[in-house]
């Protein structure tokens, strides 16, 4: 068994650096109280020690000592310090220690030559195992993650990129061309593929989900929102609805507690009504991308026809392609008019029924009932030319109406169901937000335990406030909810805190010629009806065969929140002439980055909106002559030519283009200055009547009297 010297000493009663000594003394060639003996060198020292045998040769010169590997054994606990020379030597103590136990921790460390035999084999058997193996990585990936898979160290990596100038860190996320760079270095075999992220997986289940179920389809009610000026009675005809439908059976009637229900029919036939605020909601839905509503009932005043607000509702009903149902309301008044709101609404093209067109127009009276179910039925017939259809098997899909945070409640969501089944405790995912429905609600305030297609409900239990017209979805994993709903979140942040693209004239202009767009988008505001009328002519004159402009609506009355929703969503201008935007609409437009310009002369907003158009115009180049130089004489220098010229007209520019011109004709139209020297000293430009020195960029073949022409190329906005 091996053993170290100076674990050898106790054992016969002499301190380390005396049994060295002796030794030494004795012939024995050992470097240090470390030498490592074998058994039969221990049994040796043993008898040279005890005087049984005498060593009178030294080793031959040359003849290294052997050297074991180190012993099993670890130190002992407690370390023997070499005695001096001149110390006394340490009195008879009893029998040799048997070796002591190894001490719990203490590390044992390999000679470095059989570390590296040790490592050079572990990585001869990784190569091997790797050797042949195709790797299937997915990018982008992390490369601590790109380290375990090819079974190469991190640092190793890391080093690797380092001395290809790429800093990075183990979080350091690889695409697709530096794993292969990665992976032919280190020799492996990799098979690149694009990850999944998690809005690739949501949609994979949705589209599984909408293949589902397609024999199981039932008929669902329709959606219908009101529309209509705030003074034609839209209040008053959902009121009486209210009462003659949903009230019927129900003692005391019913309370409100959502902006939106349900009213029963004939043949349980039902219909879903949402109470939204007008149209100012419904762009704001259509701005979003929600298709929320299936039918669309304008509604009209006899007695005043048609107003700016209704004008403007039918451009949003027309913009979504929804069906109208037109209810000409306040019929029991004496100076009611039908047939005057039917030509101003024809002017609209909306055409009546009665007149060959295709829009039903039916006259009710919110006061007296008169003609209200006629105009139900008429919706329902609608309904059911439109096949709307579900499938209530399936999860819950639908959008949100409207939210918020109340106080005990928490955040209160009401929702409209368009597809699938809601029920209580299902994971609910809606833009950024997501949560566990907690409780169900439906529009008498009853707690429900699910809610089918086109059944309006409000819920609790969302981690946040989503925002009116999301769409939301059931989802049976909570993890892919949650992992969607972060990486929204996420990238709202990221949007919210880059800066902001307004929608004022020069940036949209570089917008719109970056997208190579030619159409330029207005939403136009007057005090009159004359003035709009007057600015449409006007503007529609502007564009031309290159930039068309483009009125997407144009009303009397101040600047309104919906304006800014409708400019919103389309990216659009909003102009206001001798008219101002209310606080909501100020509001609106700070939020939305939509800029509102009020003009009170109408030539400066036509002279704003030309410089619009003429800045979508590509820009024309024009060439400017600077001046001449007349070359008189040729000079030689090391291999180059110098034109020793005279400045005859204008000016000489040094960065300035030339054109050579020999016998009047142009020889090369465009060349560049290598140097331009007034005497020695380089110079900026040379005036008319002074001499120069000319070299061109790679150009030697001069002749005296050739003509440098200086010009430069300007670019001028087009004019109108």
């Amino acid at each position: 068994m091996a053993i170290r010297l100076y674990h050898l000493a106790p054992e016969l009663k002499l301190s380390a650096g005396d049994l060295l000594k002796e030794l030494r003394d004795r012939g024995l060639d050992l470097s240090s109280v470390m030498a490592v003996l074998d058994a039969e060198q221990t049994d040796k020292v043993r008898r040279i020690a005890r005087g049984e045998e005498r060593v009178t040769q030294r080793p031959a010169p040359g003849k290294a000592e052997i050297k074991l590997p180190p012993p099993v054994v670890p130190a002992p606990a407690r370390s023997v310090r070499p005695a001096p020379a001149h110390a006394k030597r340490t009195p008879a103590q009893p029998a040799a220690r048997s070796p002591q136990p190894p001490r719990r921790g203490v590390k044992i460390f390999k000679p470095k030559e059989t570390r590296d035999r040790s490592r050079a084999g572990d990585r001869e058997r990784a190569e091997e195992i790797w050797t042949g193996r195709t790797i299937a990585i997915s990018v982008p990936v992390a490369l601590k993650d790109f380290s375990q898979q090819i079974g190469v160290k991190t640092n190793t990596l890391l080093l690797h990129l380092m001395k290809q100038g790429i800093r990075a860190n183990p979080n350091t996320s690889l695409d697709e061309e530096t794993v292969l760079v990665l992976a032919e270095a280190f020799n492996r075999t990799v098979e690149v593929s694009a990850s999944k992220g998690v809005e690739d997986e949501l949609e994979e289940l949705l589209e599984t989900r909408a293949g589902g179920g397609g024999d199981e389809q039932e008929l669902r009610p329709p959606v219908v929102t009101v529309l209509g000026h705030v003074d034609h009675g839209k209040t008053s005809l959902l009121d009486h609805i209210r009462k003659t439908r949903v009230a019927a059976g129900e003692a005391g009637g019913i309370t409100q507690h959502i902006g939106a229900y349900r009213v029963s029919l004939p043949g349980k036939r039902w219909l879903t009504f949402l109470d939204t605020p007008g149209h100012e909601a419904f762009t704001a839905m259509r701005a979003r991308g929600a298709r929320v509503t299936d039918i669309a009932i304008l509604v009209v005043a006899a007695d005043d026809g048609v107003m700016p607000q209704t004008e403007e509702a039918i451009n949003h009903v027309r913009a979504a392609k929804v069906p109208i149902v037109v209810a000409i309301n306040k019929c029991d008044k004496p100076d009611a008019q039908p047939e005057r709101a039917r030509q101003q609404l024809s002017s609209h093209n909306l055409i009546p029924e009665e007149w060959g067109g295709d829009v039903a127009m039916i006259e009710v009276s919110a006061m007296t009932g008169q003609g209200i179910d006629k105009l139900l039925e008429r919706v329902a017939l609608e309904a059911e030319v439109l096949d709307l259809k579900a499938t209530p098997k399936l999860p819950a899909e639908g959008y949100v109406v409207e939210a918020s945070k109340q106080t005990g409640k928490g955040v209160v969501a009401t929702l409209l169901v368009k597809n699938g089944t809601l029920r209580r405790g299902d994971y609910l995912l809606s833009g950024s937000t997501q949560g566990k429905v907690k409780s169900l609600m439906d529009d008498r305030g009853k707690q429900v335990k699910k809610a089918g297609p086109s059944m309006p409900v409000e819920v609790t239990g969302l981690d946040d406030v989503p925002e009116a017209g999301w769409r939301f979805q059931v989802l049976r994993d909570m993890e892919l909810a949650k992992k969607v709903a972060a990486d929204r979140s996420t990238r709202l942040r990221e949007k919210e805190l880059a800066a902001k693209q307004h929608s004022n004239f020069e940036k949209l202009m570089d917008r719109i010629g970056s997208q190579g767009v030619r159409e330029l988008r207005l939403v136009l505001k007057a005090d009159v009806k004359g003035s709009v009328e007057a600015l449409r002519a006007k503007l529609d004159a502007v564009g031309n065969d290159e930039v068309e402009v483009k009125i997407l609506h144009s009303a009397v009355g101040a600047i309104t929140e919906s304006d800014i929703l409708l400019a919103q969503a389309s990216s659009a201008l909003v102009l206001g002439f001798h008219v101002m935007a209310d606080s909501k609409a100020r509001s609106a437009a700070e939020r939305t980055g939509v800029e509102i310009r009020t003009y009170q002369i109408i030539y400066e907003l036509l002279q704003d909106v030309e410089n619009l158009v003429v800045g979508l115009l590509p820009k024309e180049q024009e060439e400017v002559v600077l001046g001449h130089a007349e070359v008189r004489q040729i000079f030689k220098h090391k291999k180059r030519t110098i034109a020793g010229c005279m400045v005859t007209d204008g000016v000489a520019r040094r960065d300035a283009a030339v054109r050579l011109v020999r016998g009047g004709r142009v020889v090369i139209p465009k060349m560049e200055l290598e140097s331009l020297r007034r005497f020695k000293d380089d110079a900026k430009e040379v005036k008319e009547g002074f001499d120069c020195g000319i070299m061109l960029a790679g150009f030697d073949d001069l002749k005296e009297g050739d003509v440098f022409e200086f010009y430069t190329v300007e670019e001028r906005a087009r004019t109108m």
